[in-house]
């Protein structure tokens, strides 16, 4: 397993090039399988759960073609409804290709999901939208059997507006004869983007980005091509980090209204913000304050994607904040490993008491999952001396090579490949 080695005390600084979404790409790569012909994706960041996914495509009898930059996806010779265990329990979006398979083949076999472990991320959303279908879903050995040759289209409410189950149901309901109605879907940017890919190759869906979606059946799925939106989250990563280091640095290919919701955070810590139509630019070059409250919310509120990172800021931000998970009911593991760079933080319930320190020291940590790696990534950056952040694979789950993006902009990083 790799390690990051960072050397703290640099100023960001610089311009870089946002990559494309990883939440986005996931779905879309789900959603693939159910067109008739082929598939392009451009600036197809190969994250490795990305990579996942296409390794799933080409087990189920895809032929895929992929390079840094764009997959090619031919899904006229899939053959296979069946997902193993092997890969399921590598990823959790592995879940969503139930949608796109009972499109594509009126039933579905897949493994329970894994991914990271940031508390109970149960599917029995997922599971309700499809019964609501008419999918009969039977649960046992560790796998999920649907048969959807019954299906057919219906009004579903979601008990609570979760993205997987709204893409799901998405998926599975574009070829049903009639209208689907979901009512209380998730909101998020990857919602409309999946809506977007959906369309460009003939379905009919509308209301992405709002709490109702309507999707009209049609026949078939047709070839596209197609470009994801960019990722927010690495872009938040990153507008933290410069907050943290003092830095000042340019991030192009962006859709700054996806991060609103921690643009008025760090404004309100005492950063400046400029904004384009699709970049944005931050400025931080004097001690920032405490955000006094901080609560994670579903789109458009604030990301639990960014908790960690922005929890990571007010360690060394001057006076007191009150962080709040409401999401995840373990997504403070964090913290043990930021106290060791000498953080002032206490866990109650589900919030976080942060109060600020002068300065944080390097320390050998642990990330334990996907967005805690970032975030102990970031709180290196500014630390005393070095920082090795070891089982960085969770990290590269949603950040490609973090090490050249932040090398970039003027850190003192770099990937040690600790061989067995």
């Amino acid at each position: 397993m790799d390690s990051i080695f960072i050397k703290g005390g640099r100023r960001m600084e610089g311009v870089l090039d946002i990559s494309s979404a990883k939440n986005s790409l996931l779905p879309l790569l789900a959603a693939s399988i159910m067109c008739d012909g082929y598939v392009q994706i451009k600036k197809c960041t190969r994250y490795t759960d990305v990579n996942i996914m296409l390794q799933i495509l080409d087990d189920l009898g895809c032929k895929v073609e992929a390079n840094d930059d764009e997959v090619q996806i031919d899904c006229t010779s899939i053959h296979n409804y069946y997902i193993k265990e092997e890969y399921s329990r590598k990823v959790r979006s592995s879940i969503f290709m139930l949608g796109s398979l009972l499109t594509k083949f009126k039933r579905a076999k897949v493994a329970y999901p894994g991914g990271c472990n940031i508390g109970s991320r149960p599917i029995d959303l997922h599971l309700k939208g499809l019964r609501a279908l008419n999918v009969k879903i039977e649960e046992k050995h560790g796998y999920i059997y649907c048969d959807g040759s019954n299906m057919r289209s219906s009004i579903i409410h979601l008990d609570f507006p979760s993205v997987g189950a709204t893409e799901n149901v998405m998926m599975a309901s574009v070829l049903l004869k009639g209208t689907t109605m979901i009512c209380n879907c998730a909101c998020e940017p990857e919602i409309e983007d999946l809506q977007d890919f959906l369309n460009s190759m003939g379905a009919k869906v509308a209301g992405a980005g709002t709490s109702t979606i309507i999707i009209e059946g049609v026949a078939s799925l047709h070839s596209t091509s197609y470009t994801p939106y960019p990722d927010r989250i690495i872009t938040g990563t990153y507008m933290i980090a410069c907050a943290m280091t003092k830095g000042n640095i340019r991030l192009n290919g962006v859709v700054p209204e996806h991060n609103f919701a921690l643009i008025g955070k760090l404004k309100q810590a005492g950063c400046r913000i400029r904004i384009g139509t699709n970049w944005l630019e931050i400025m931080s070059n004097k001690q920032l304050k405490s955000i006094p409250k901080i609560e994670t919310q579903t789109y458009p509120g604030f990301p639990t994607d960014l908790q960690n990172q922005i929890l990571v800021l007010q360690t060394i931000s001057r006076g007191v904040s009150v962080v709040t998970e409401n999401l995840f009911e373990t997504r403070f593991k964090i913290v043990n490993e930021l106290v060791k760079m000498g953080a002032d933080v206490t866990i109650h319930d589900k919030s976080a008491i942060v109060r600020g320190v002068p300065q944080l020291y390097g320390a050998t940590v642990t990330a334990s999952d996907l967005r805690g790696g970032a975030g102990l990534v970031i709180a290196g950056l500014v630390a005393k001396d070095y920082t090795t952040i070891n089982d960085v694979e969770h990290i590269d789950r949603g950040y490609k090579a973090i090490e050249e993006d932040l090398c970039r902009l003027n850190v003192d990083i770099k990937r040690i490949h600790n061989n067995l």
